[in-house]
């Protein structure tokens, strides 16, 4: 069974955790200070360690308002202000190419070790692709969170349009999908410029697995 990002999903979950049971007590007549109350007290039992610091259970202007939504639906008029914002803070790469090595772009989708306090932060991170999606055929142990990305390249059409959504998707997939449950890899520092091409290439490479 493949390692995750405990420092980066397991915080995650334990922040969307956190918000979710203030959520839940949103639905009691409203008082702020009690939510600020219960979410101090949440923090309160969690400790930094290492590069696994408190920080994480911050949440940004994103999270803050997928968290008021929690379990409801996105007004149209949200959505699109949150697909904006994240669109408009991507970080496209200076040289305007999005693909890098597919083999590098594997092993990439294969670890998941990273950000988690034991992990030593002087080495790269993982994406654990693996963990939420199939990708090449091989591999037979894979999760089904988000969709099946076996052929992405060869069902959508190998041209720069498909690269740039690619690369925009690893990097922030707020801005494709408001509230999405994937981690935004280089929004949030997870992935360098360098890996997402590389996991851009996986997915897009015609002689990547994933499009055999």
């Amino acid at each position: 069974m493949k390692r995750t990002l405990i420092g980066t999903f397991a915080l995650v979950a334990t922040a969307a955790a956190v918000a979710t049971f203030v959520v839940g007590c949103a639905s009691m007549p409203p008082d702020a200070d009690l939510n600020a109350e219960t979410v101090s007290m949440l923090k309160s039992s969690f400790k930094g360690k290492g590069q696994a610091t408190m920080d994480r259970l911050d949440q940004d202007e994103t999270q803050r308002v997928c968290s008021e939504y929690f379990g409801k639906p996105l007004p149209p008029a949200t959505v699109s202000r949150i697909e904006k914002s994240n669109l408009d803070a991507i970080k496209w790469p200076a040289d305007g190419k999005y693909v890098g090595d597919w083999k590098a772009g594997e092993k990439i989708a294969q670890l998941g070790q990273g950000k988690q306090y034991s992990d030593d932060p002087a080495k790269p991170s993982g994406g654990n692709c693996y963990a939420c999606h199939q990708l090449s055929p091989a591999e037979i142990s894979y999760g089904t969170i988000g969709p099946s990305l076996y052929r992405f390249g060869k069902l959508r059409g190998y041209n720069d349009e498909t690269r740039k959504y690619a690369y925009g998707k690893v990097y922030n997939a707020e801005a494709y999908s408001a509230c999405s449950n994937m981690p935004r890899f280089g929004a949030h520092g997870i992935l360098t410029e360098q890996q997402i091409k590389d996991v851009v290439a996986l997915l897009m490479d015609p002689k990547s697995p994933v499009n055999q």
